[in-house]
């Protein structure tokens, strides 16, 4: 069994705030799971679609998308598209980081 390091903010902060505030559960779970394929495996970005995601997440597909949108609109996540059509790439970001660095 692989570990994934994660940061104690995830736990302690993001997750009541987007299940018990945002009431988004599924947005943590694809949170928790973009972060495990990339700040986890050591890689800056993933590049999957919502379907990929829905089947790896267990979710529906439109449970990813509502989730993902969230993700963006937050700024927990940012998505890259070569073109209209392509498959996303996203990187995950960290924000707190940032303020901790600020302070």
């Amino acid at each position: 069994m692989t570990r994934i390091p994660i940061d104690r903010y995830i736990v302690d902060t993001l997750l009541p705030d987007l299940v018990g505030h945002d009431r988004a559960p599924s947005a943590f779970v694809v949170y928790l799971f973009l972060w495990a394929r990339t700040w986890g495996a050591e890689a800056r970005s993933l590049s999957i679609s919502h379907r990929m995601l829905a089947d790896a997440t267990g979710l529906s597909k439109s449970a990813v998308q509502a989730a993902v949108r969230l993700l963006v609109r937050r700024k927990l996540v940012r998505p890259h598209l070569a073109h209209r059509t392509a498959v996303p790439e996203y990187t995950v970001l960290r924000p707190w980081m940032r303020s901790r660095a600020g302070s």
